[in-house]
């Protein structure tokens, strides 16, 4: 009538927790890589978690987010330098070249 659990019934599988050789040692791996971005997801969290007023408590996907739009914003940035530099026939941009100084 009810399967009981390791038979038909349940997700399959042998069930438990497993052993010691089951379990693979992975490499630590960054937030950064496993968002995909270049941008530091740990030091943003740190410094969201220091501006902030809630007694430091910061959502673990806010830092992903926020170096999701600063990667993005660089790269808009850096393409239109680079356009700039181009049509200008600069070879590299400089802090004098942009107008600055």
């Amino acid at each position: 009538v009810f399967a009981m659990a390791g038979e038909d019934g349940g997700k399959g599988g042998k069930g438990g927790k497993g052993t010691a050789s089951d379990k693979k040692k992975r490499a630590p791996q960054s937030r950064s890589s496993r968002a995909g971005l270049q941008f530091p997801v740990g030091r943003i969290h740190r410094h969201l978690k220091a501006r902030v007023s809630r007694q430091g408590r910061v959502g673990a996907t806010a830092a992903v987010y926020m170096a999701a739009i600063c990667e993005y914003l660089c790269a808009e940035v850096l393409e239109l330098a680079g356009n700039a530099s181009r049509d200008l026939r600069f070879l590299s941009s400089s802090y004098s070249s942009l107008g600055y100084l």
